[in-house]
């Protein structure tokens, strides 16, 4: 914080910025909390004036659009191929900490990232998100592009309110038509199932579509042969999931009026690793319905689980993920492979980077939340162990839309542990998973108490961001 001459309260020294003959700045008032200083041509902008010229906005959606519109930057905008990471932001605090960890790093940043299923849990709109995020990017100085991702859109009615936010990165989730049965059918059952496909919105037949795949095809280490069976097996359990896709596709471009977007297809939330064949179906099938999707995260082996590292074999992840990006290079690199769950993935991160090149798009969501109970595990110890017994009570409940396999027994009760213990609940699995998944929960019931104690150290928890998310970027920062 500075005081500088021409403003009579302190303010954060990287939000001070000169455009067209105006000053704005983020500052903060005598009385507490945050406050858009402008002095020059404030039209627009709704506040009090005070000495000096100046105004004094309150952080409110109207003044946030207002300056949005006078400054260029904060609007989040589409990121196209470049290496990218999604920092999901569950208390509309984080971002500045994020921006910390994304500087230098040539990795493009997402600073607005939630999707319907968390903000129904945090009780925050999308405009909330994206308004949280302009005032973050802000307060910490960042002039360069960004994004703000819809995350984990499922149905035709989620898209308008996230269009009329300001996002520019749209995920698609059609994963509740994603049929995993299909991964064991006999081929008597495939062919049943592929008959009711939606052949209408694939705008096409199965014999033509057979016609297209029943043969060959030549990767650059790898042959990918498509016999009825394998074929039928990626129809039956995808196809469906491709025509929601198309839907939704179009309901975004109907809303935007033809603004540039980014596009994600998202099936990682589902039973059933997608197989190289699979993958290169999905692939196909989008490009050819003329589906402008910049990166598609499949379901990888193995586990991607809340808050932990991967769980599994991590030479037969390696070649999962190797096989993948084959496929995005036969495809001309027109898209990334994207890795969701992808907080807290440290022994993955060095197989992305190397087999990807830089065609990657990492999401993190609930390990900023994380962070921000590791500090007050170590600044308010009675208030993080009655939040440790109440998610150890919510847990069984909580996890139930979520993978995860963290065992409550585990997690010994706050009595049980001194205060120098508590902290280390945040490196341990299965507390990580029982704090992780209970968040909504926990911000409903203690949000009063905890979002004055991290805004009063917010140097703090953005210190521990940085430090947390430099790990997280460090194998994909270029040069």
């Amino acid at each position: 914080m500075i005081t500088l001459p021409e403003f009579s309260v302190p303010v954060f020294e990287e939000s001070v910025v000169n455009e067209g003959g105006t000053t704005y700045a983020l500052g903060i008032r005598p009385e507490g909390g945050k406050a858009l200083i402008v002095r020059g041509l404030t039209a627009g902008f709704e506040g009090e004036a005070a000495e000096s010229g100046l105004l004094v906005c309150p952080l409110t959606a109207a003044n946030a659009r207002a300056l949005r519109a006078r400054l260029p930057w904060l609007n989040p905008v589409p990121l196209g191929l470049a290496t990218s990471a999604g920092f999901g932001d569950r208390l509309g605090i984080a971002t500045p900490g994020h921006v910390q960890a994304a500087r230098g790093t040539g990795v493009a940043p997402i600073f607005a990232q939630q999707s319907v299923r968390e903000n129904t849990r945090t009780g925050r709109t999308p405009q909330q998100v994206v308004d949280d995020a302009t005032w973050g990017v802000f307060q910490a100085g960042w002039r360069a592009a960004w994004g703000a991702d819809a995350d984990h859109m499922k149905h035709l009615t989620d898209v308008p309110f996230f269009v009329q936010a300001g996002y520019r990165f749209f995920t698609i989730d059609p994963g509740d038509r994603v049929d995993d049965a299909a991964d064991s059918d006999g081929l008597a059952v495939l062919r049943e199932k592929v008959t009711r496909l939606p052949w209408d919105v694939l705008h096409s037949t199965l014999a033509e579509t057979q016609a297209r795949y029943q043969r060959g095809f030549d990767l650059e280490t790898r042959r990918l042969d498509f016999d009825e069976t394998t074929l039928l097996r990626a129809l039956a359990k995808y196809g469906a999931a491709v025509a929601h896709t198309v839907q939704m596709t179009s309901r975004i471009q109907a809303e935007l009026g033809g603004r540039p977007f980014d596009l994600e297809m998202s099936v990682d939330e589902t039973g059933t690793a997608t197989s190289l064949h699979e993958h290169f179906y999905i692939a196909s099938e989008l490009r050819r319905l003329g589906v402008p999707f910049v990166s598609l995260a499949p379901r990888f082996v193995g586990r991607f689980e809340k808050g932990v590292d991967y769980i599994g074999d991590l030479g037969e992840l390696e070649a999962n993920i190797a096989g993948h990006a084959e496929i995005i290079r036969t495809f001309g690199d027109s898209y990334k492979l994207s890795l969701h769950t992808g907080s807290d993935k440290f022994t993955v991160y060095p197989l992305a980077a190397r087999h990807a090149r830089g065609l990657v798009h990492l999401k993190t969501a609930g390990t900023s939340y994380l962070e921000a109970l590791r500090l007050v595990a170590n600044a308010d110890v009675p208030l993080f162990r009655t939040i440790l017994d109440f998610a150890r009570a919510h847990y069984e409940e909580d996890r139930k839309t979520y993978h995860v396999s963290a065992v409550l027994d585990r997690v010994p009760a706050a009595a049980g542990l001194t205060d120098a213990q508590l902290p280390g609940l945040l490196d341990q699995f299965d507390a990580r998973q029982v704090l992780h998944v209970t968040f909504g929960s926990v911000l409903d019931t203690f949000g009063a108490a905890l979002m004055p104690l991290l805004r009063g150290r917010e140097a703090e928890y953005h210190a521990f961001l940085k430090r947390h998310f430099d790990r997280h970027l460090a194998p994909f920062v270029k040069g």
